[in-house]
């Protein structure tokens, strides 16, 4: 089985700790293929940085279908492109938003997200809103620390993010934490054992949900609204990314 997992961005560091997770959880004989495209933002932190991100996701996602890929996982926790990433691919795409949300109504009654910065909160709400998820979700949390922020030295990333999950568990009165950026997936473990609760990262649990269900032999259906995108021209820069069926 070959799992491609997309950072959006194409910060090369990041999407090496990601494609580290990702294998850390994987079964035996699942290949793991972390890559980033080779265009858009350095980190995404806005609807707009989400939006130029999409096209270099979709190049990824049409690579892999160009060479067998099973699966794909978004590593990015507002989930950009996830829907258009379905339309073109035969096999399940998950991202790591849906993916850990869905994880953690699946523990627990209640769950918060602890996030990057606070004007991402909002964008975390209309995801747990679309996905079905407003009614588990009590709180988003941000911990004012700059997605580029969790790999640079000195900057006490782990002792922000674990105080603040601490602190979600004692004033929402929640069961578990969801980690709100794919960025933060290594620090998953050491922040559940510090804290005594479940810490739910999104790359681990989109790994394990397209593994289950490639080996269920489900893909994305190709009829109504996943259906491949019908084939017209594009103009300009966008150009290359015009339609193709099953491409």
């Amino acid at each position: 089985m070959k799992i491609k997992i997309i950072n959006p961005n194409t910060t090369y560091s990041m999407t090496e700790k990601i494609g580290h997770c990702a294998r850390s959880v994987a079964t035996t004989g699942t290949e793991i293929i972390a890559v980033n495209p080779s265009m858009g933002p350095v980190s995404i932190e806005s609807y707009y940085d989400e939006a130029m991100s999409i096209p270099g996701l979709l190049d990824e996602i049409r690579h892999g279908e160009a060479v067998g890929v099973d699966g794909y996982v978004i590593a990015c926790f507002g989930d950009p492109g996830l829907y258009a990433a379905r339309e073109i691919a035969r096999g399940p795409v998950i991202g790591i938003a849906e993916a850990a949300m869905h994880t953690a109504s699946f523990i627990g009654t209640s769950f918060s997200i602890v996030t990057t910065l606070a004007r991402t909160r909002g964008m975390a709400w209309h995801l747990a809103e679309m996905y079905g998820m407003a009614r588990f979700c009590r709180k988003v949390r941000a911990c004012e620390l700059c997605v580029l922020d969790l790999e640079k030295p000195g900057t006490n990333a782990f002792r922000v993010i674990a105080d603040e999950c601490r602190r979600a568990l004692d004033e929402d009165e929640v069961d578990s934490i969801v980690l709100g950026c794919a960025g933060m997936a290594e620090l998953c473990r050491a922040i559940s054992n510090e804290i005594g609760a479940p810490v739910i990262d999104g790359v681990s649990a989109a790994v394990k949900m397209v593994e289950g269900l490639v080996q269920l032999g489900l893909g994305t259906s190709k009829r109504g609204d996943w259906a491949y995108p019908l084939s017209k021209p594009y103009v300009g820069l966008l150009e290359s990314f015009a339609p193709v069926r099953g491409l």
